[in-house]
């Protein structure tokens, strides 16, 4: 079973003007796991799609959507999938991939069929991004142990995490699709500061390894004009290429980030030093 939803894109003097529920409805994208359900939402930054996958008692087929137009869904698209869950299985047009928590699978334009499953009585959560693309390249998985592991911040600023670059450029050959996931450590609240903006790309922040009773302000907006909706585990908010994304904990978490647009260079940002942010 499939659903899905559409947003359109919003001017940033629209924003400003926006209440916290509008707010809430334009950017944030809750409810993303059900059992046995694909959950998308199709957004108008860089046609840009999140999605959640939580195949519990049969297997789920990646089924295309009225907004593509396409027979199949990645006629004309690429796939980014990691898994929050327990360890589960992705098969790609007849060959089986095992991912296991925290590893990513990348999936090339032109596969005809994309199928998720449990194994056993595990649960995997996959969590997905899809971009347009204009070349197929090949499927690959991404282990822990091939990720780009960098340790950043310091605890002194409350914003010590450990950044896992999965689906990027110098690991896997994508057309526009960069995903990785980072993680706060234990005492540690503040992500992606100082905040930063990048017109060349939009950006997805999915939160998660929240404990239930917490929960997380993401910051977005212009710099000189920001504004905040209030993140719950296994939630995601889009990113408009105008605003910037940051956010605070009550507790500490962890969070998959996930861009398109018209630059793979993940340094590529305009940085926005702390004591000017409005």
């Amino acid at each position: 079973m499939t659903n899905h939803n559409f947003r359109y894109a919003s001017h940033p003097i629209d924003a400003q003007k926006y209440s916290t529920n509008e707010l809430r409805e334009h950017f944030l994208i809750d409810n993303l796991f059900e059992k046995n359900t694909i959950k998308l939402t199709y957004s108008m930054y860089d046609r840009f799609i999140v999605g959640g996958v939580m195949p519990t008692s049969k297997a789920l087929k990646l089924e295309t959507i009225p907004y593509l137009k396409s027979k199949h869904f990645l006629d004309r698209r690429e796939l980014g999938i990691v898994n929050i869950g327990d360890t589960g299985r992705v098969t790609v047009d007849g060959i089986t991939y095992e991912i296991k928590r925290k590893e990513a699978l990348y999936v090339g334009k032109g596969n005809k069929d994309v199928i998720f499953e449990n194994i056993d009585d595990n649960q995997p959560l996959f969590y997905i991004n899809s971009a347009p693309a204009h070349n197929g390249f090949p499927t690959k998985k991404i282990g822990t142990e091939d990720a780009e592991v960098i340790l950043l911040g310091e605890s002194k600023l409350a914003n010590k995490r450990v950044l896992n670059k999965l689906i990027v450029n110098s690991i896997v050959e994508t057309c526009q699709l960069q995903m990785g996931l980072t993680e706060l450590l234990p005492g540690n609240v503040w992500n992606t500061m100082p905040s930063h903006t990048h017109n060349r790309r939009m950006e997805t922040y999915f939160y998660f390894d929240l404990e239930e009773s917490q929960a997380v302000a993401h910051f977005m907006g212009e710099t000189d004009n920001t504004r905040h909706i209030f993140i719950k585990n296994n939630q995601a908010v889009l990113s408009p290429e105008w605003s910037i994304h940051s956010g605070s904990g009550t507790s500490n978490y962890s969070f998959i980030w996930g861009m398109a647009g018209e630059n793979l260079d993940y340094g590529d940002m305009d940085i926005c030093p702390s004591n000017e942010l409005k």
